[in-house]
């Protein structure tokens, strides 16, 4: 996926604390795509956001806290999209699912830049810790809920299959083919990987998914 071009904006005189923040936190973003979790500096993201050093230090303190935030933020942005296509999609299982996993490959969430974070987040040993202290509460809201949506396609069409597992291998794939789209040389675009993951869906709920989401009127 080709990296969009991101231009960064230099700090304000005359913004308030939570601009501020959120334009550094911002820039580490930047910084965490390029340079990876330990590479981040305060005075990388300093440079980044063309402001002292000082100033980084004094609305974050510390790199752990400034990647901390950072990472709320991310997970706060990726909470509420998902929650959002949830909230819209009706009430038939099936489209439900279609939104849940639409949700992952829009366009603001599904970027260069936001799957090296999550990279750098999930790979680095000294971001563990932070990744489960912070993330774990919305994890597990993320996979009940699809456990739940998969359970009751299951119901309807008579699946015979188990819930958690049939959830599980849908995660799984949903989040290789991130990681793949972001290591790979060419990588492929957002429409290909959605495309491949409902074929993923396809595989467990013929009578309710094709390779284009969920059937309109599933065969049940």
């Amino acid at each position: 996926m080709a990296q969009a071009s991101v231009t960064p904006i230099p700090l304000q005189r005359k913004v308030s604390r939570d601009q501020r923040r959120q334009q550094l936190i911002d820039a580490t973003m930047r910084v965490l795509a390029r340079k990876g979790y330990a590479q981040t500096t305060l005075g990388e993201v300093a440079a980044e956001a063309k402001v002292s050093h000082g100033l980084v230090n004094f609305h974050f303190e510390t790199k752990e806290k400034l990647l901390t935030e950072t990472l709320l933020f991310m997970a706060e942005q990726y909470r509420a999209n998902w929650k959002r296509a949830l909230s819209l999609a009706g009430p038939a299982p099936a489209q439900q699912l279609d939104a849940l996993l639409r949700a992952d490959y829009e366009p603001d969430i599904c970027t260069a830049e936001h799957l090296a974070c999550w990279c750098s987040f999930w790979g680095e040993v000294q971001s563990r810790p932070i990744y489960q202290q912070e993330c774990a509460s919305n994890d597990s809201h993320y996979i009940e809920t699809l456990e739940g949506i998969c359970a009751a396609i299951i119901k309807e069409g008579s699946y015979a299959l188990d819930a958690i597992r049939t959830a599980r291998v849908v995660r799984l794939v949903n989040e290789g083919l991130w990681m793949d789209m972001l290591s790979m040389e060419k990588p492929y675009t957002r429409s290909e990987a959605l495309a491949t993951l409902f074929d993923c869906a396809t595989g467990f709920f013929p009578r309710h998914f094709n390779g284009a989401g969920a059937i309109a009127r599933p065969a049940v």
